[in-house]
């Protein structure tokens, strides 16, 4: 049954504040040092956004809820996302599903690579599915909250508290959690997942 819900297990600090054990970083050009790009200074992890890429987890994950925060730099906002159940080789973008962070449009999801998924259909927009309600992110340079679920086939996305979107019949697999690299410096902190026992 998709819609039966898994048992909560141990929540996971994903992020210890201190440095990057347990993530993985990627960029598209490899000549770059990934620690140019991603850095950890009082609690938070910084990324540049230049060249593209992301930070991978080093375990994979298949059902789960998973809590993180996220603020761009009020002078220059942009784009950024949360890529689940990644899978396959290292590239732009590996087959996944994103929930979307760019400027004012969190809570869209994103389908890469075809992951087989049922949405609403007066959303959708080929790969993307526009949230549900008006933008309810925080003023740049504020932080916003992000809680996903993805339990079976079930994905709902809350951002600052509000369901802003949800799919069923996702494709169940386990794989990496990404944080990209896209274009514009972005901070995240508090990055805790829950395993959901089914």
């Amino acid at each position: 049954d998709p819609k039966a819900s898994g048992r909560a297990g141990e929540t996971i600090e994903l992020f210890n504040g201190e440095d990057l054990a347990g993530w993985t970083p990627w960029l598209s050009d490899s000549s770059v040092d990934p620690s140019t790009v991603w850095s950890v200074a009082d609690g938070v992890l910084r990324c540049e956004g230049s060249p593209a890429g992301y930070i991978r987890t080093n375990e994979c994950y298949e059902d789960f809820i998973l809590e993180l925060e996220w603020r761009f730099d009020p002078a220059r906002t942009g784009n950024s996302g949360v890529l689940m159940r990644a899978t396959g080789p290292d590239r732009i973008w590996p087959r996944s599903i994103e929930a979307q962070l760019m400027h004012r449009n969190a809570g869209d999801i994103w389908n890469i690579g075809e992951v087989p998924m049922r949405v609403d259909p007066a959303r959708n927009e080929g790969a993307r599915t526009r949230k549900a309600l008006p933008c309810n992110e925080v003023e740049p340079g504020g932080w916003n909250r992000y809680r996903i679920v993805l339990d079976g086939g079930e994905l709902a996305l809350e951002v600052n508290g509000e369901l802003q979107n949800a799919a069923s019949w996702c494709e169940r697999v386990a794989g990496h959690i990404c944080l990209q690299s896209e274009g514009a410096a972005i901070e995240f902190r508090r990055i805790r997942l829950t395993p959901l026992l089914r």
